[in-house]
């Protein structure tokens, strides 16, 4: 009596690829693309993580600034003078000023 052997595709499948394996690879390709912590939410992630590093280092640098500003308008009564002008656009008695835009 002469076996029936199978042949192809799914002799090979049912002879290499076990349900254990069916189970650890299901579950590292859930891991890996389909949890919360997966590599495409990481990468987003570190994108915000580098978008928000930029703007603190943005945001320190504006208060560098205006830091330096206070410390001159507390010292320097000529730094008060050209900022009052500039911006409130103040003159003194007896002065016309002209506003170019």
């Amino acid at each position: 009596m002469k076996r029936n052997h199978p042949s192809g595709a799914g002799a090979w499948c049912r002879r290499y690829i076990r349900p254990g394996f069916m189970c650890t690879a299901a579950l590292v390709i859930f891991v890996l693309f389909f949890n919360d912590n997966s590599i495409l939410n990481t990468y987003e992630h570190e994108i915000e993580i580098e978008r928000l590093k930029a703007e603190i280092q943005q945001n320190r640098d504006t208060l560098l600034y205006y830091e330096a500003l206070n410390r001159s308008l507390d010292t320097d009564p000529e730094t008060m003078e050209r900022i009052v002008r500039e911006q409130y656009h103040m003159d003194r008695p007896g002065e016309d000023v002209f506003i170019f835009e």
